[in-house]
């Protein structure tokens, strides 16, 4: 069974956007009498505060609460000294064959692989279809709109009204883009990043990855692209056109057919 969440607010001015935020979600909204680490009758908390939506660990000895961030931490700097084109994102996804590339990544979770791509002058569309990790990356969207350096970059990151499944029959991008979540186990949990442990928590795996792949297809003009850790099966069981492996994972790449059109 995953753990359970409920909407809460650190501050009495947000009380009346958290309880819509929770009516619009399907969660319960309870009213914090205290620190949060005292609060026992959910696992953790989607918390509205000042500085934005975050999801929280209760509990006492809980790491802070994670925030979609695109201003600072480990995303500030990869924007800033990430590799640009020279990444294996970039290599994948075909930008050393064609620049500006319309990109529907169909995974988002907390969008830091759809930063990255629009860093590098992609447009770039997500899906994002668990509700309230959708509603953390709406707000990361929005905060990052406000702030100088990123907003150019974020005004390229449109965040779909619905998952990949209802994408209207005709639409296609250039490039599909895949992160499914992929199950937990011993061995990656050891060092697992909060986030993801938190995510896992909550989320649980993608049970129905391998479907995502045939979608995948279907909308994608040129390739389709699958991130998975080393050693984890290929989706749906199919072969890749080609591989490109890194230090803790790989990327699956499908040619539909060739960028070279697309060259500048």
């Amino acid at each position: 069974m995953l753990n359970s969440i409920a909407v809460a607010t650190t501050d009495k001015f947000l009380d009346s956007e958290s309880r819509l935020l929770a009516k619009s979600l399907g969660l319960p909204f309870i009213v914090l009498n205290g620190p949060i680490k005292f609060v026992s009758d959910y696992d953790y908390l989607l918390l509205k505060t000042q500085d934005g939506l975050a999801v929280a660990k209760t509990g006492k000895g809980a790491p802070k609460p994670v925030y979609v961030d695109f201003t600072s931490g480990t995303v500030d700097h990869r924007r800033r000294f990430g590799g640009g084109k020279g990444q294996d994102i970039a290599k994948a996804v075909g930008l050393n064959k064609g620049s500006n590339l319309s990109i529907l990544d169909a995974t988002a979770g907390l969008g830091r692989d759809a930063f990255v791509l629009a860093c590098l002058g992609c447009s770039v569309s997500l899906c994002e279809r668990v509700g309230f990790v959708r509603a953390m990356l709406q707000d990361g969207l929005y905060r990052a709109s406000l702030h100088h350096e990123v907003a150019s970059i974020v005004a390229n990151m449109a965040l779909l009204e619905t998952d990949i499944t209802g994408i209207a029959d005709g639409t296609l991008f250039d490039v599909v883009y895949l992160d499914p979540m992929y199950p937990h186990t011993d061995k990656s949990s050891a060092a697992a990043k909060k986030e993801m442990t938190f995510f896992r928590d909550l989320v649980g795996k993608d049970a129905d990855a391998d479907a995502l792949l045939p979608a995948a297809m279907q909308l994608a003009e040129y390739r389709v692209v699958v991130k998975r850790p080393k050693g984890a099966a290929f989706l749906n069981g199919a072969q890749p056109t080609y591989q490109l492996e890194g230090k803790s994972g790989r990327f699956d790449v499908y040619v539909q057919k060739s960028l070279d059109s697309l060259s500048t």
